[in-house]
């Protein structure tokens, strides 16, 4: 297993699918640096020479903001959007949708599982008369 931005890369997978488990690095973004580097995104990993994988891990490192850096640039600015007091920002502190969904009838994944509101019913009170 390779190690690119401090996450272990599978060595029987695609070149471009194995790039994929870095955070912030997707399909495209991974087909795009093995043609920069002048590797096929279709080899293995495993088929890689020690100085192709230097190549890719460098220009990787240097061109595109991964992992932690990409957590904290993304947290921070969440946080300002909280800190200002803006509509986005009260959106994430209350744990709604941000982006103009709907919550009515969906939603779920950001409001979590239903809770039921309402009355239970208890011991019916006696009739009089």
């Amino acid at each position: 297993m390779a190690r690119i931005a401090g996450v272990e890369i599978p060595d029987n997978k695609r070149l471009f699918v194995g790039l994929t488990y870095i955070y912030g690095v997707g399909r495209t973004l991974a087909i795009k640096a093995c043609e920069a580097v002048g590797i096929d995104p279709m080899k293995k990993l495993s088929e890689l020479s020690d100085e192709e994988l230097a190549r890719l891990r460098e220009y990787i490192e240097r061109n595109y903001k991964v992992e932690g850096d990409l957590r904290r640039e993304i947290a921070e600015n969440i946080k300002r959007l909280v800190d200002i007091g803006c509509y986005r920002g009260r959106r994430h502190l209350a744990g709604l949708p941000v982006r103009g969904q709907r919550t009515r009838s969906n939603a779920r994944t950001r409001k979590g599982p239903r809770k039921t509101v309402g009355t239970k019913k208890g011991k019916r009170s006696k009739k009089k008369g």
